[in-house]
């Protein structure tokens, strides 16, 4: 009666550990710096890559007064987007988007407007 008791209790420990091992799989939830294809992959919400020939890394959003990209649907940036609460402030023209060039600074809306 006791080992079962013990394996019970064992088993009610180690299950937030396994849960916690299985959130990160090879194609959602990648940490930065992981390969990806899509932004919806990574923790972070950015597939980041350098230049058309290089590979699309997992990367941070951008903070405050750093480059930015705004949201697009093609889900891979050469520019992250903004951290919450941030607005990428950017010429957002169908010529920017299409090209790839439509990047900006992120800034806080608030913090803009209390000045």
């Amino acid at each position: 009666n006791v080992l079962p008791a013990r394996l019970l209790l064992a088993l009610l420990l180690l299950a937030p550990a396994l849960a916690e091992q299985q959130e990160r799989g090879l194609i959602i939830n990648l940490e930065v710096g992981e390969l990806c294809l899509q932004s919806v992959q990574c923790k972070s919400g950015c597939c980041h890559r350098a230049n058309g020939l290089s590979l699309a890394r997992c990367a941070p959003k951008a903070a405050e007064f750093q480059v930015c990209s705004p949201k697009s649907i093609y889900g891979v940036y050469y520019k992250c987007p903004c951290e919450s609460g941030l607005t990428c402030e950017a010429d957002k023209t169908i010529v920017g988007s299409i090209t790839n060039t439509d990047f900006g600074v992120c800034i806080d809306r608030q913090d803009f407007y209390r000045r």
